[in-house]
């Protein structure tokens, strides 16, 4: 089969196209022949070395979307979508033909989306559902300020939120397209600066701040979301941008009674991630979440062009077509 490797680290061009075996599998897996899968940022991390336990040579690619060949009887055939913190790191991913998952990990694609969008979804839905859901454990009625709100993750926690009833503020440096999903929803738009946590306070109701901080920044926002909690407010960090260790006033910090959770998708792997994904797939189906922008697409041996184009920051998806 063809496939995206790297037996280096470096930028885009120490991806190799290639022919390798396709994989061979077991009584306990199963094989799916790849129709989509996005590049994210974190696989232009791996590439350039920035994750010490990925193993070489490696196949990168983390989400994606396509058709059971081989596997289970009652699943040939089935369109599925996945992702997971293993694939691509210790073992290989999905910038590739076909991917080897277990059988456990295998879960059905929403009927509502094409396998474009669908591959799109898997690593920003997770970690958002992660820290929203099962960590911060957002609940109908309260707010929370999405910090990185035009972002993938920060567009995908807008749209969990809005779907439990919430009310949602988007902080970011530049507003959020109004046509993205995200620009959809929100309720108010703050600019991130160095007024922010003022203005997010003078807004109505929210003089004692958030219940929710959902932090896809990280580092220079990190102060930024402690001062927008309310008593007792959760604070999700999933992200250390541009500043790796951070301060707070520790006595400000338990006399508000914050909590502070760190959430990290990248330690679910591909069967974990599954349990997310079948939840997240009844969202769609239900319309209750939108598919994301498809910013590019890209044939397979393009892959060095699709991971320049995430490494410079376009805006919207960036999706393989193997």
């Amino acid at each position: 089969m063809k496939a995206l490797q790297f037996t280096g680290h470096g930028g885009p061009d120490a991806l190799d196209y290639v022919d390798v075996a396709t994989p061979s599998i077991d009584a306990d897996s199963a094989l799916v022949r790849i129709l989509a899968a996005s590049v994210n940022p974190s696989d232009v991390k791996n590439v350039s070395g920035h994750f010490s336990h990925t193993t070489l040579p490696r196949i990168p690619g983390r989400d994606f979307s396509g058709v059971v060949e081989q596997g289970p009887k009652d699943w040939l055939g089935a369109e599925v979508w996945g992702t997971g913190g293993d694939i691509g790191f210790t073992r290989d991913g999905t910038h590739a033909q076909y991917i080897r998952i277990p059988a456990s990990a295998l879960a059905r694609k929403p009927r509502t989306l094409d396998h474009g969008q669908a591959s799109a979804i898997g690593v920003n839905f997770a970690v958002a559902w992660l820290g929203v859901i099962d960590y911060a454990q957002l609940r109908e009625g309260e707010t929370i300020a999405v910090i990185g709100a035009g972002g993938g993750v920060g567009g995908a926690v807008t749209q969990i939120a809005k779907s439990l009833g919430c009310r949602v503020i988007g902080i970011d440096r530049q507003p959020i397209d109004a046509d993205s999903p995200a620009g959809k929803l929100i309720d108010a738009f703050v600019p991130f600066d160095k007024h922010t946590v003022e203005r997010v306070r003078s807004l109505d109701q929210l003089c004692d701040g958030v219940d929710v901080v959902y932090d896809s920044v990280g580092g220079i926002a990190f102060e930024m979301a402690l001062g927008l909690a309310k008593r007792r407010g959760r604070v999700v960090e999933i992200s250390g941008t541009g500043r790796r260790r951070v301060e707070l006033d520790l006595i400000d910090f338990y006399h508000n009674e914050t909590q502070l959770l760190g959430a990290d998708s990248a330690k679910l792997d591909v069967v974990e991630s599954a349990r997310l994904m079948r939840t997240i797939a009844q969202g769609f189906d239900k319309g209750k979440f939108d598919a994301p922008v498809i910013a590019h697409r890209y044939a397979l041996a393009e892959g060095r062009e699709a991971y320049q184009a995430v490494a410079n920051g376009t805006a919207g998806r960036v999706v393989l077509l193997p």
